[in-house]
């Protein structure tokens, strides 16, 4: 009973670690699969909103800043805000340049970001972290605790999930594909195309960065290696590229498909020999890669290709 309990609550982690991933893969498809904007900064946008949650909701603390104490619904909604106006400070100077620039300038970006968490001691306690974030429904013993932290978030995904679809669908949508396609010709019918990528790109990080508050919570604790790149923007790129650009459900499909593969790796890698675990890390990079080259030769468009959306008008 106590083994069927223990699997039981692996795949509640499970879960919940893949519908965090799953908002960060909306929050990128608002980017690349509408817009087609190349963001390779999504750990900067999830750093701050990470930090933003901790920050407000935290206990007095004499290693950083915070003692706020405000509600954990209140620091989540403040993650996405400053996660957005992040984004609109940086998308005004970066969204002029194009594909391979851009994802130069947001990398860049991004690590900024993460070295500032790093060396601000007076504000994050650097390197040695920000602990005791309150996690909604904490105080709940376990496993309730576990269960009801992932209905919440698998409630956030799909209220994200259905904002997306509506976007998706909308004049805005359509105006944001045209400009992905061809954006000369989107200026040329008379749309303001930098006004319609910097939303796109505003409301993308608001995304993140409630992905970001939410993985706070699930650690109860944040750190500059919280957001690691490696686990964060290129994992987050590969779900995108593997459930399908351009498709909310592919986004959903690739977030918690290939999180599953990476967790089944991290198992199967504790019935290895000794002197094969020390390399199991690179096992697993080398089988998402490898799965990811399989969908790209067999399926380029992803599991879930894009298809033409029903209009709302």
């Amino acid at each position: 009973m106590d083994v069927l309990s223990g699997y039981a609550m692996y795949l509640v982690a499970i879960l919940t670690m893949g519908g965090i991933y799953a908002l960060l893969t909306l929050g990128l498809n608002l980017h690349w699969g509408f817009t087609g904007l190349m963001n390779v900064g999504i750990a900067g946008f999830v750093t701050v909103g990470a930090y933003t949650s901790a920050i407000l909701t935290t206990p007095a603390s004499p290693t950083h800043l915070g003692g706020f104490e405000l509600p954990t619904l209140v620091g989540m909604a403040a993650a996405a805000v400053a996660a957005g106006l992040v984004a609109w400070l940086i998308g005004l100077t970066t969204l002029r340049l194009r594909s391979d620039y851009l994802a130069i300038a947001t990398i860049g970006i991004g690590e900024i970001l993460r070295m500032v968490a790093r060396n601000e001691q007076w504000l994050t306690n650097g390197s040695q972290g920000m602990t005791n974030v309150p996690k909604l429904f904490g105080s709940l013993p376990s496993p309730w605790s576990e269960v009801a932290f992932l209905v919440v978030v698998l409630v956030l995904v799909g209220i994200m999930y259905w904002l997306c679809e509506r976007a998706h669908r909308s004049p805005w949508g359509r105006v944001q594909r045209a400009i992905r396609d061809n954006e000369n010709a989107a200026a040329a019918a008379g749309k303001h195309v930098e006004r319609f990528r910097l939303a796109s790109f505003v409301f993308g990080a608001m995304v993140m960065g409630l992905g970001g508050a939410m993985m706070a919570q699930l650690l109860r604790f944040v750190a500059p290696e919280t957001a690691e790149p490696l686990m964060v923007t290129f994992l987050v790129w590969v779900m995108l590229i593997a459930g399908g650009s351009g498709n909310n459900r592919g986004a959903l499909l690739g977030a918690f498909g290939v999180w599953f593969l990476w967790s089944l790796t991290d198992f199967l890698t504790r019935f290895m020999p000794d002197a094969l675990e020390a390399r199991a890390s690179f096992l697993r990079m080398f089988l998402i890669g490898l799965a990811l080259q399989l969908v790209l030769i067999y399926r380029p468009q992803g599991l879930l290709g894009e298809k033409p959306p029903k209009r709302i008008d």
